[in-house]
């Protein structure tokens, strides 16, 4: 099946070569294939005028194209308005991210001590969004189910609101949006998006703070929704109150709902989670191996069901006895190099650069505004701090004296030493990044 962006591109040289070059240049330069189906073929042109000389002049070539390139019989050309596009993006959004992940549901969700709080509050806001907590903000390391309950609630309220339109985001994903938007004078579409959402679910918006750009346009979309009271659940790896590059009328209105947190589980419930994966999984292992598992992964929930997982994999590929002996040996396998893989200063420059919106090779060049050089700076006191390379070795990297190297560690540890510096959550912003990479 090709994709929709090949059979526009088909289309329009078909087009192309039964009139002119310049035709297609004048009338379909901006038009953009949104989607196909078996029976129509929806397009969008920002200019209206486009949009009615290709709905009254050119749909013919367009059905004529389709027939004979892709034998696409009595297809309809549907020529889309603002609003009708973006419904129709807003409905495809939804719906894929409702069916991409159908295991994160309350029913799989295990709970204990750590999470229960967080989940009690999660089935609320699922039963009666917007009137039960709004803002929604729950946090907590990563890999403890944050994300679970997103999904969970926006599953249970899709359900009982099957006309919602649910919008999920990263914090980082957010920014990226943002700017191409800007890039491609697309402001209203990106607004439309968000603003028109029954129910807002923002994943790692700590990833916002510290971004200018980002912030007012969270804080105008945050005041939208939540004026026309509409649903907004945040999760974090932190309180706002320890987001110190937020700014403050973002975190006021953070904490206008409900704050949860959700703390690593206990061994009660990591043997219960240990648990419910071996039954998903069909998988059974006897109580000293679940105990063993219990005592020794202790870091979150990812990790221990990834291990069952392993456990399974080295039993069903090579025929593997699961006793304690050989779980120690998977589980060693497993994690014997991650607290000592160290990563490299490449990654360590691409994970910094992407933080602060450019790119390694401007980091690595001689631009020296103010905002790059605060990146390089922190990106040379990280190259420092996460691998054995020397001074002289890190200045390399960056095509610079270990003088240079030397004067930006020193900027970076004065700003450390003040725990209200904004410096600390870059810094332990990029690190996650670059560890969550290995």
């Amino acid at each position: 099946m090709h994709s929709p962006d090949f059979i526009w591109a088909k289309v329009l040289s078909h087009i192309e070569n039964l009139l002119t070059p310049t035709i297609v240049a004048t009338w379909f330069d901006d038009a953009e294939i949104v989607e196909i189906t078996d029976e129509k073929i929806m397009i969008y042109s920002p200019s209206e005028m486009r949009r009615e000389y290709i709905k009254t002049r050119y749909a013919a070539y367009i059905r004529d194209a389709l027939h004979e390139m892709f034998s696409m019989e009595d297809m309809e050309v549907v020529v889309l308005s603002d609003r009708e596009k973006d419904e129709i993006l807003n409905k495809n959004f939804k719906n894929k991210f409702l069916e991409y992940n159908p295991q994160f549901t309350f029913d799989r969700f295990v709970v204990g001590p750590p999470n229960r709080f967080a989940h009690a509050a999660a089935i609320a806001v699922a039963n009666r969004p917007a009137e039960a907590y709004n803002p929604l903000f729950i946090y907590g390391p990563s890999g403890l189910g944050k994300t679970h309950l997103l999904y969970a609630i926006a599953g249970e309220i899709s359900k009982t609101h099957p006309d919602y339109n649910i919008v999920y985001i990263k914090g980082d994903q957010f920014t990226n949006e943002l700017i191409q938007s800007v890039k491609e004078g697309k402001n209203v579409e990106f607004r439309s998006k968000y603003r028109n959402a029954d129910l807002f679910l923002v994943d790692d918006v700590q990833f916002i703070a510290g971004k200018d750009s980002t912030q007012e346009e969270f804080f105008h979309t945050f005041n939208t929704l939540y004026e026309d009271h509409k649903q907004i659940v945040l999760t974090s790896d932190r309180p706002p109150s320890e987001m110190l590059r937020l700014e403050d009328r973002l975190r006021t209105r953070f904490e206008w709902g409900l704050i949860a947190d959700i703390q690593p589980p206990d061994y009660e419930m990591r043997v219960a989670i240990i648990e419910n994966k071996c039954k998903n999984l069909l998988l059974t292992l006897s109580d000293e191996v679940v105990a063993y598992i219990a005592d020794n992964i202790t870091n979150n929930i990812r990790q221990i069901e990834g291990t069952v997982k392993k456990i399974k994999a080295y039993h069903d590929l090579t025929g593997m006895e699961v006793n304690v002996e050989n779980v120690k040996r998977v589980i060693r396998d497993m994690y014997k190099g991650k607290s000592d893989t160290l990563p490299t200063a490449d990654l360590i420059i691409k994970e910094t650069a992407r933080y602060f919106n450019t790119d390694g090779e401007t980091l690595r060049g001689p631009a020296r505004s103010k905002g790059v050089a605060e990146a390089r700076h922190v990106a040379m006191y990280l190259v420092r701090k996460m691998t054995n390379l020397s001074l002289p070795d890190t200045g390399r990297e960056f095509m610079r004296d270990h003088t240079t190297v030397i004067s930006a560690v020193k900027k970076i540890e004065t700003a450390l030493a003040d725990p209200r510096s904004p410096m600390n959550d870059t810094i332990r912003d990029v690190m996650e990044n670059v560890n969550n990479k290995l």
